[in-house]
């Protein structure tokens, strides 16, 4: 079948590489889905398949199943994963303040003063507080998962703290058990408090890393207007540019940006198109001619008709490819998803291991010790650095590859150009600072003060690409500008001006 399309959906609710690999195993387990790829830093899902099996609905309820959610069949789902993202890290940094703020306390009294009367009680009480109010989501999420019988790193946090909670609330509500024994009960409330509270500063450092990786695509997308006039039955009106259709007229005015693609229709002017292609100096463009979204107008006016909008502009192609590529995976993602796939029951044994081997060499004595240091192997597992690392590294290159407008393939590619010992370039026009400069110039008589400043006011006139660059290099001359009595602008041949009655030509010879 070769009906095949990509899509590149917003995933929700996940929380660690984990999380992204359940989403990525549920999808591709879908019939009618050839690939499917997460990318936990970007929290998007790309998928390629027939649409005429499965629709990006099936693939989000099959989701909503496994515990997680997409974004679907909504006008600007990139604007509405953004929004929740920014509530999400709202929310995050409260609960990350309040858990701090009750677990400076709660650590004092563990381990400073840990003989006040009532000590055990009021522990408890803040711990509880952490626990629910600022820490919920880690044993809503545990839960949740648990139900659909999977685990995740909310599973360990939440595994960890609440035993040594459980643990220390037996030894304040019934002591005599260890006493009866020889022993002194002791609890463990701050673990449970400053365990969440570390847990929470992670994951926020974590969303601020993740949120910083997709500022080159946002400055890639605001590149493109978001508004542009429409022309109709000869009146102008402003709309959104997603309401421009295919052959829709559009004004554009001199210093705006091109809103979609097109044709030139009427008018004529000089684009700046070095954002995409590279190229230093502004292209003369006529009747006729194409233009592209996001590349500048210069100094005319001119209609043009829309040939290309919304996604089939060529700005909104290179967006997708970054995007895309940002969501590859390297070949050594390959390695950390096969880890992460395993990672959480392997930790969860090994700390019933160590609590068992603790118990086996010291007896019953060492029970405190061996249930701290199997609570110990569930918190060193929780930070979920392996998952986030690779991807965000892979974001933020390729980011800042094409803010410099340096296009990435794919993650494959990134990951083996360390191996390159030698770049071809096919051509020299690109490599440029991107604005046209006069590197010298060749005066047939001496250059007077009236000729430098008769040049100067043709430039200050002129709509051709280069005339800026001349004009910079005559403001280190010190030249002026004059009256003219009369100026004409001769395409393709240059400026005819006149001053005091005599008549100057700058351009094309002949």
């Amino acid at each position: 079948m070769k009906d095949l399309e990509t899509i590149i959906l917003p995933v929700l609710e996940m929380s660690c590489a984990v999380c992204a690999n359940n989403v990525e195993n549920t999808v591709k387990g879908l019939s009618g889905v050839e690939e499917a790829s997460v990318n936990f830093a970007a929290n998007t899902l790309s998928v390629k398949y027939h649409p005429s099996l499965i629709t990006p609905q099936k693939m989000r309820e099959a989701v909503q199943e496994a515990g997680y959610d997409l974004v679907v069949e909504v006008e600007d789902p990139t604007a509405v994963q953004e929004e929740m993202a920014r509530e999400h890290y709202r929310k995050l940094r409260r609960n990350t303040i309040g858990a701090w703020v009750l677990s400076i306390p709660l650590a004092l009294l563990g381990m400073v003063f840990m003989h006040t009367p009532g000590g055990n009680w009021i522990m408890m009480a803040l711990a509880l507080v952490i626990m629910i109010v600022f820490g919920r989501s880690f044993y809503v999420n545990g839960v949740r998962h648990a139900l659909h019988g999977s685990a995740n790193m909310d599973t360990l946090v939440a595994l960890s703290t609440s035993i040594a909670f459980l643990f220390s609330f037996f030894n304040t509500v019934y002591p005599q058990f260890w006493y009866e024994k020889g022993l002194e009960p002791h609890v463990y409330y701050e673990a449970s408090g400053v365990i969440i509270a570390f847990v929470l500063l992670g994951k926020l450092l974590e969303e601020r890393a993740k949120n910083s990786t997709s500022s080159a695509i946002k400055s890639l997308m605001g590149l493109q207007p978001k508004t542009a006039r429409r022309v109709r039955d000869g009146q102008e009106e402003e709309v959104s540019i997603s309401f421009l259709r295919v052959g829709d007229l559009v004004s554009v005015r001199p210093g705006e940006k091109i809103p979609v693609d097109g044709t030139v229709s009427q008018g004529s002017s000089s684009v700046d198109e070095s954002m995409l292609s590279g190229e230093p100096i502004p292209v003369v463009k006529s009747q006729g001619d194409r233009v592209l979204a996001g590349t500048i107008n210069q100094k005319g006016a001119f209609l043009m008709e829309a040939t290309g909008v919304g996604s089939a502009t060529v700005l909104s192609q290179i967006v997708q490819m970054v995007q895309a590529a940002q969501g590859s995976k390297a070949p050594v993602q390959r390695i950390v998803d096969k880890i992460s796939g395993i990672f959480v029951p392997i930790v969860v044994g090994l700390a019933i291991l160590t609590f068992i081997v603790w118990l086996v060499v010291g007896g019953s004595g060492y029970f405190s010790y061996a249930l701290l240091s199997a609570v110990s192997v569930l918190v060193i597992a929780c930070p979920c650095a392996l998952g986030l690392a690779t991807p965000t590294a892979l974001m933020v290159g390729m980011g800042k590859g094409a803010e410099h407008h340096i296009l990435i393939k794919d993650a494959f590619a990134l990951e083996n150009l360390c191996k390159v010992d030698t770049v071809v370039l096919d051509k020299t026009g690109t490599l440029t600072e991107g604005v046209p400069e006069v590197t010298d110039s060749f005066w047939i008589s001496e250059a007077s003060r009236d000729m430098l400043d008769i040049l100067y006011t043709a430039e200050m006139k002129s709509e051709h690409p280069l005339a800026s660059a001349i004009l910079s290099w005559l403001k280190g001359t010190e030249a002026a500008e004059i009256d003219a009595d009369s100026f004409e602008s001769v395409t393709g041949r240059g400026i005819q001006m006149q001053v005091h009655g005599v008549t100057y030509w700058v351009g094309s010879k002949g």
